[in-house]
């Protein structure tokens, strides 16, 4: 399986190559500036107390404060909170944010956790880490297993830190009433589904004649699913960690949101047959979402995709080897530093409503985020067709633009 910090950085060398850039900005930005790792003791409900480890990797500030989540998962490591913080800048670089990538983890099952033990967990983790933290340093943000009531607790426990006064803007992805933004929960998925439909406009391709297969149907999966069956797109398939399902004729996503929600997993969804999580990559549809982990889409599976557009929901979804397969085919990669920017590009807008103190409705959110996502799509489909490079590169191409003038105004290469 390929190394997530080896992805990123042989991602970023194929642009800065094609852009002949110089070798500094490489140098410069093929390692976080910090990555720091951390021991949390919490007292668990037995009265035991145990260590877990955690770890927040700050890429570059060199366009701003640094910015990205905090996941809970058994997988965590270090080299891959290191690789999703590099990937967080190109993230905001490519949609223009004044950031740069920071990423967090913490290496724990939060499913085995009570609520309790969950909460001393997310306090002792921003309690360790709080000076490295801040709203004009570091902001934190929900990722695979968090959610706003976790980062409501970490707000929490860091305005603590500081004398007890209100530090709304050091987290995003907070519950409304303490300071979160209309459209956060989906923005991610929104973000993707409007990437998808102008990949679709490009390519005459009708949303409403269309199929679609969701690989992790969470949070981004299945409100991805919610909106492209807005679009009369018929979902074909969808999957989670415990398996996946199928039905020819598309899949209700309503229903099947339901019956997650009461049994935890997609498996034994009515009128749907159970199929491999290998074979539904594989499916005969126009559009597939990875919305799952890294290192779906390999050399060994590529030749088999029959989508005509792959969005990745998921951070490294696809390799570098299968990328160039995929690439050879004609088959359209939206990059995860594109199709998945919706979530940061919101956070980005509640980080400035509590800079502010006043707040958007979700019509005016969800309004700007498809402006953004439009010309940020647009200047990397352009960049696409004036070099000739694979989407992914060109969405590389133009967040190193900003980077690399940033880096040189700065005088860091």
């Amino acid at each position: 399986m390929k190394n997530a910090l080896t992805m990123v950085q042989e991602q970023l060398q194929q642009a800065c190559t094609v852009m002949n850039l110089c070798e500094d900005v490489y140098e410069v930005l093929k390692l976080p500036q910090r990555c720091l790792q951390v021991s949390i003791p919490v007292k668990m409900d037995d009265g035991r107390t145990k260590t877990f480890v955690g770890y927040r990797s700050q890429h570059t500030d060199a366009l701003g404060p640094c910015k990205g989540g905090i996941r809970f998962h058994p997988d965590v490591t270090q080299e891959e909170v290191m690789a999703l913080s590099m990937w967080m800048t190109f993230k905001c670089g490519v949609v223009g944010l004044p950031y740069g990538g920071g990423k967090g983890g913490v290496v724990c099952d939060p499913r085995k956790l009570s609520q309790g033990e969950l909460e001393r967990l997310s306090r002792g983790y921003i309690r360790i880490l709080a000076r490295n933290l801040g709203a004009d340093q570091d902001i934190p943000a929900p990722d695979v297993y968090t959610d706003s009531q976790i980062m409501a607790w970490m707000m929490d426990e860091y305005s603590k830190s500081r004398a007890g006064i209100n530090q709304f803007g050091v987290i995003t992805g907070k519950p409304i009433i303490l300071g979160g933004s209309e459209g956060r929960d989906s923005a991610t998925a929104q973000g993707c589904a409007f990437a998808i439909r102008d990949a679709a406009r490009k390519l005459d391709i009708r949303l409403s004649q269309s199929t679609a297969v969701i690989q992790g149907f969470g949070n981004a999966g299945a409100h991805a699913a919610r909106l492209l069956a807005d679009w009369d797109v018929d979902i074909l398939a969808a999957s989670d960690s415990s398996g996946a399902v199928y039905s020819a004729n598309g899949l209700n996503v309503e229903e099947l949101i339901q019956h997650k929600d009461s049994t935890g997993s997609v498996k034994g969804f009515g009128g749907s047959e159970e199929i491999s999580s290998d074979e539904l990559l594989t499916l005969d549809c126009t559009i597939l979402v990875p919305a799952a982990l890294e290192n779906q889409i390999t050399e060994q599976n590529a030749a088999d995709i029959k989508a005509a557009i792959i969005a990745e929901a998921a951070n490294g979804p696809t390799t570098p080897e299968a990328d160039s397969i995929l690439y050879a085919r004609d088959i359209v990669v939206i990059p995860d530093i594109l199709a998945n920017a919706g979530g940061v590009i919101v956070s980005y807008y509640e980080w400035v409503q509590n800079q502010m103190g006043y707040y958007w409705s979700a019509e005016e959110v969800h309004k700007k985020l498809r402006t953004a996502m439009h010309e940020a799509f647009n200047a990397t489909w352009e960049m696409r067709e004036l070099k000739g490079v694979p989407l992914r590169t060109a969405a590389y191409m133009v967040s190193l633009d900003r980077l690399h003038e940033a880096l040189q105004l700065r005088s860091w290469i």
